[in-house]
């Protein structure tokens, strides 16, 4: 896969807006593996290879066992592999990222509110946004994921 171009270059001010909501996000208060876990999933959907070999990379990183990260495709099959709150995170993110399907349901609105705060769905939403969006981005400019490059270079 060659990349079609560099949109960071290209529109540096709007990265740069991106980059400001994600430092949101990161310091939101929500746990940095949940996060994770859901920027993973959205990535999965969406098929992004960049982002799922980064966020794959940084789970593994910041201590993610393998047997739970290989497992994050069926989560709602891994038993209690996940926990209840990381199960509606990603129960969310699924309903939320697949919004043009799903409508998002009031049940999907429902299990995620008895999971999180008021504050805390709508920064668990700002984030599956932003992961949306840095999906579209990598997938539509074809940025290739870092192990491909890896392999290119070997």
């Amino acid at each position: 896969m060659t990349q079609r171009m560099n949109y960071a270059a290209a529109a540096p001010g709007g990265i740069k807006a991106l980059g400001a909501v994600y430092g949101y996000v990161a310091q939101s208060g929500l746990p940095a593996a949940l996060i994770e876990l859901v920027y993973l999933r959205i990535s999965q959907i969406n098929g992004c290879a960049y982002c799922i070999d980064m966020h794959s990379r940084d789970l593994l990183k910041a201590g993610l066992p393998v047997d739970k990260l290989v497992l994050v495709p069926a989560w709602d099959e891994a038993g209690p592999l996940f926990s209840d709150r990381e199960k509606a995170a990603l129960r969310w993110a699924e309903a939320v990222t697949r919004v043009s399907d799903t409508q998002v349901p009031d049940e999907a609105y429902a299990a995620a509110r008895a999971a999180f705060s008021e504050k805390e769905l709508a920064d668990l939403t700002i984030a599956i946004g932003l992961m949306n969006a840095y999906n579209r981005l990598a997938i539509s400019f074809r940025v290739p994921p870092l192990a491909a490059a890896s392999a290119a270079a070997a």
